[in-house]
């Protein structure tokens, strides 16, 4: 599970971001809301933990922003201000949940938790053409018939149908799926996306990726493909 924590304290965030780690999820974090904004137009997270007083964008403002960019993901909103109207402001604003300040780790964790059974707050499976993706099970389906994917190449999947009509770069995609990058560059991003085009082509979905030079990858039904070829 990959999740982005947005908090400007640097000393509670490595906290959290250690903490959360030997429990076993993958954490990004960043201190400002236009680098929060920044991170999930580029990265797939399972779920964002926000806190309201970011430095340069109040952290309502950037969860009005997501919401409205069709971003779905959980979103846990922390907070030091205790009052009502606030929290009332973050849960009208697309919060699911919130944890007021100061909160003990465990309470955060379990409330994770829940927030990533709940899943999707849409509760939609992602689709296009014969195309389905559950994200919760990690399962992707052709008419309803299992495609085997490694993780990455799933990764690739989820990244580019959760941007319909979207075209998505080489580090776009490098920065959602690849851990440590030391392990590889960009030019493996080309020959992961390259195994992905094959198994589409391969499972008849009726669903492609078009490679558009020099800019990145855009998910397309086939006939859009055929009309508009790469």
């Amino acid at each position: 599970m990959r999740l982005l924590l947005v908090e400007d304290d640097l000393e509670l965030a490595n906290g959290l971001v250690h903490a959360l780690a030997q429990s076993g999820y993958t954490v990004d974090s960043v201190q400002r809301g236009g680098d929060a904004l920044t991170a999930c137009a580029t990265t797939a997270y399972q779920l964002v933990v926000l806190d309201l007083g970011l430095p340069d964008i109040d952290g309502v403002e950037v969860l009005r922003r997501l919401r409205r960019d069709v971003m779905t993901m959980p979103v846990l909103i922390l907070t030091a201000r205790d009052d009502v109207q606030h929290r009332v402001q973050g849960l009208d604003a697309g919060g699911d949940d919130y944890l007021s300040k100061p909160f003990d780790v465990a309470e955060l964790e379990a409330r994770i938790r829940a927030l990533l059974r709940r899943g999707d707050p849409t509760g939609a499976t992602l689709r296009l053409g014969l195309l389905a993706f559950e994200p919760a099970a990690r399962r992707l389906t052709v008419a309803g018939v299992d495609l085997e994917l490694t993780a990455r190449e799933l990764g690739v999947v989820e990244l580019l149908m959760r941007r319909p009509g979207r075209i998505v770069s080489k580090k776009q995609i490098f920065d959602s799926v690849y851990d440590d990058e030391h392990d590889a560059g960009l030019s493996n991003v080309e020959v992961l996306v390259s195994r992905v085009r094959r198994k589409l082509a391969a499972s008849r979905a009726g669903v492609g990726i078009r490679v558009f030079r020099g800019m990145g990858y855009r998910l397309e039904l086939a006939q859009a493909r055929d009309a508009n070829p790469a």
